[in-house]
């Protein structure tokens, strides 16, 4: 029986000064076996919309610029381009709604790769996005500023990219508390934006509604003058010219895919729903914008975007004050909705490293998840890449939106592609005929953009962008290189397990806490973990009778999806831990376990230990460590360093620590 008077628990540690800090930024932990958490960090398809969408309606600032500054005086074209812009959206949006029907579980363009053309071809389109979503946030961030300062003295100019380094450290802060409260605290900025361009394109074109006969008697005449001029040739090529230097419109469209894990249940009609959403919204915004271009007679003007000059021509017969009110807030929300949309790049671009490192193309690290159940080590790097980025380009838009065409149509290419080839190994299925069209048609715009790009831009800015995601494949190639090498080489260790004892165990003895006790962390039934209770029976003969196993059952981005998954986890990790029990007993030892389950092992496995050592006064503490014949950096930053801080931490709170050494051969030593 319990005693009359248990003793209170007792008080939690105090937080030091910077847990204090830090939990005032980014907020308290969350709990992983609360099913509500799951609810409340994933999107429905409005916020889904606001987070995601923002980076292909924000395209609408600087896309339809491009490509009407790309076809000079010929503003006839206007029309024809606005018709082929439109096509491509909806095509696209199309596409990759098919693309989350049948890959429900995420990844959009590495894991379609990854799964239908080869692990090469997805490591590929993997780098691209990783490089693609660094631009998205520096483009973002630039043009929005471009946005404010176009209106601003230009003494104050300087300022711009310390303005630019600001915003992205505050969204950073942001998104290091949750996806859903960045989106949640940035939505209005979203809604503002919609319905001031909503106002604009409908009252622009309204305001030519009884001009049309002349509207369509210049298109005619203009098409006239060009065909008699340039020639048929000469106006298609300007028309493709333009059309692949307007490529940046349709960044963005992809993010849905990529971000289906933040999506509320049932995730597909949520994804789905948010690409509509998206398709519709910037097909509408960006075709919009550009037959306004023309109908408003817009020309560039130096110091000041194409946009800004649209909305203070439109604005030009209100009232005083409603002119300069609607200007200041128009322009104030388009360059908000910039910022908003460098939101895609820090959702979707940790999403795509986690799914990388899961499969050994990255540091396993980025996997990882933070107690807020953010990628904080994705996060941070995201943010710092675009900020080096901001800086190697001065801001200038020109220059990012030259690097940043380039990547987002690779990656449209191999998804295309690779549903190509799923539709044409399922030709007796329904629907065969309708999906090998759409992709058919998406893969043809899409590598006729690609292949304008790079033509058009590479020697501008192009093959830094070519030349950055080169070296980003190469160093994932070293990187999985080096992690096969090492799963090989701990593979021998398994060869342990085919020489113990295995009589099945009946009668299991209990730990006595009065006796020293040998407790062993460890993870996954393996060779790994065999190899250190064998070690410490070698190293301490006869000494420990009585040993105890802990395990952390870490939840990463790959299995929090729901408390489902946190409970297989759970579940593995206690089966694991009762197969070394089994096999201490079948060894003549007496053995117990305990586990824990959390986001970080060694703060988890820190607490267990504490706990753990209240039980069993007399206990030593053992972890395992890999140990190469000549460390290096890089294997320093490829292998956690979870062993040697956890003794850190135990030893600095009084409890006895030793790591036991794995050695891994070199490859040519092993050879």
């Amino acid at each position: 029986m319990p005693p009359a008077n248990p003793e209170p628990p007792p008080p939690p540690a105090p937080l030091s000064a910077w847990s204090r800090v830090r939990r005032l930024l980014i907020g308290a932990p969350r709990n992983i076996r609360d099913p509500n958490v799951y609810q409340h960090i994933s999107l429905i398809a409005f916020l889904a919309w606001v987070g995601l969408g923002a980076d292909g309606l924000s395209s609408s600032a600087y896309g339809p610029e491009e490509t009407f500054r790309a076809i000079g005086e010929h503003h006839y074209l206007a029309v024809a381009l606005a018709a082929a812009m439109m096509t491509t959206i909806l095509v696209i949006s199309i596409a990759y709604s098919q693309i989350i029907k049948r890959f429900p579980f995420g990844g959009g363009g590495y894991v379609v790769a990854t799964k239908l053309l080869g692990s090469r071809w997805g490591v590929v389109s993997g780098s691209a996005l990783l490089v693609d979503y660094v631009l998205t946030i520096s483009v973002s961030i630039a043009s929005g500023a471009d946005q404010i300062f176009s209106v601003l003295p230009q003494s104050w100019a300087p300022w711009k990219l310390t303005v630019d380094a600001i915003v992205i450290g505050m969204l950073l802060v942001m998104n290091l508390r949750g996806v859903k409260e960045s989106v949640t605290t940035l939505m209005p900025i979203f809604l503002v934006f919609v319905l001031t361009h909503a106002f604009l394109i409908v009252g622009g074109i309204a305001s030519h509604a009884f001009e049309v006969p002349r509207v369509i008697g210049e298109v005619r005449t203009g098409f006239s003058h060009g065909l008699g001029t340039i020639g048929l040739t000469g106006m298609f090529a300007l028309v493709v010219r333009a059309y692949s230097m307007g490529a940046g419109t349709y960044t963005g469209i992809e993010a849905v895919s990529n971000g289906l894990q933040i999506m509320r249940e049932p995730k597909v009609h949520t994804a789905r729903r948010t690409m509509t959403y998206m398709g519709i919204s910037l097909a509408f915004t960006a075709t919009g914008i550009l037959l306004l271009y023309m109908l408003f007679h817009i020309t560039p003007e130096e110091g000041k975007t194409m946009n800004a000059s649209l909305v203070e021509r439109f604005a030009q017969g209100f009232p005083g004050p409603l002119r300069n009110g609607y200007v200041w807030i128009t322009l104030a929300a388009e360059s908000a909705l910039l910022f908003v949309a460098a939101q895609a790049g820090f959702i979707d671009g940790p999403r795509v490293m986690s799914n990388m490192a899961s499969d050994s193309w990255l540091p396993h690290r980025f996997a990882q998840l933070s107690d807020r159940l953010s990628m904080q080590n994705g996060v941070l790097l995201m943010g710092i890449a675009s900020i080096a980025t901001l800086f190697y380009t001065r801001g200038n838009v020109k220059a990012l939106v030259t690097m940043y065409a380039i990547n987002v149509f690779v990656t449209f290419s191999l998804s295309q592609a690779s549903m190509l080839r799923y539709w044409l190994g399922r030709r007796s299925e329904p629907g065969f005929k309708r999906g090998l069209a759409i992709h058919g048609v998406a893969f043809a715009l899409c590598v006729g953009i690609l292949v304008g790009n790079v033509y058009e831009k590479f020697e501008q800015g192009a093959w830094v962008t070519v030349a950055v995601t080169s070296v980003v494949i190469g160093l994932c190639l070293v990187i999985r290189r080096h992690y096969h090498s090492v799963e090989l080489n701990l593979r021998r260790l398994n060869e342990i397990m085919n020489t113990l004892p295995s009589h099945p165990v009946t009668v299991r003895g209990a730990v006595n806490p009065k006796h020293p006790t040998a407790v062993l962390l460890v993870g996954s039934y393996s060779g790994l973990g065999i190899h250190q209770l064998l070690t410490i029976q070698r190293l301490f003969p006869g000494y420990y009778k009585d040993f105890a196993f802990l395990s952390v059952g870490v939840i990463d981005s790959a299995t929090m999806k729901g408390v489902e998954e946190v409970e297989q986890v759970r579940v593995s990790t206690e089966e694991s831990l009762r197969r070394y029990v089994d096999l201490a007993a079948r060894l003549g030892l007496n053995a117990d376990y305990r586990m824990s389950v959390g986001t970080e092992a060694v703060a988890e496995a820190e607490k267990l230990c504490i706990e753990v050592a209240k039980e069993f006064p007399r206990a030593i503490f053992f972890a395992g460590k890999l140990v190469f014949e000549q460390e290096k950096w890089y294997q320093r930053l490829l292998h956690n360093e979870t062993a040697s801080q956890l003794q850190r931490r135990l030893q600095f709170a009084g409890l006895n620590t030793m790591v036991l050494p794995v050695r891994v051969m070199e490859p040519a030593a092993a050879a």
